[in-house]
């Protein structure tokens, strides 16, 4: 089964990619920071990584930058989920080492539909 992190400070928003993702037959491992999503990387390894831009202690993008610097996430694809739309955002989160952008609020189909083009299997 393949796991995916999903790092978000709103609960609510938490639950929804957890319920979404399980039923798709992925395994969940869920971050209410960026911090706390470092951690859980460390001790669990993850096949793909959803984060929130904004968090409150480290935000989406330093938390992308920081785990693009881990050997083992190098290459793990990264989904940045925010409501932050701009292009200069997204141009930042691509050069922190994003691999694609999903805008709030989505689409369970559309979260998924990303997921499997960016992990394939």
């Amino acid at each position: 089964m393949r796991t995916i992190l999903a790092a978000d400070d709103s609960a609510t928003m938490r639950q929804m990619i957890n319920f979404c993702l399980k039923k798709s037959g992925y395994g969940v491992v869920e971050a209410v920071d960026g911090e706390d999503a470092l951690v859980k990387l460390k001790a669990q390894q993850a096949d793909l990584v959803i984060t929130d831009l904004h968090m409150p202690r480290l935000d989406g993008i330093e938390l992308i930058k920081r785990i693009r610097s881990l050997p083992s996430y190098r290459f793990t694809p990264i989904l940045m989920l925010t409501t932050d739309a701009s292009t200069e955002r997204k141009a930042e989160g691509q050069a922190a080492g994003a691999t694609g952008w999903i805008i709030k609020p989505f689409e369970p189909e559309q979260l998924i539909k990303v997921i499997k083009r960016v992990l394939p299997g």
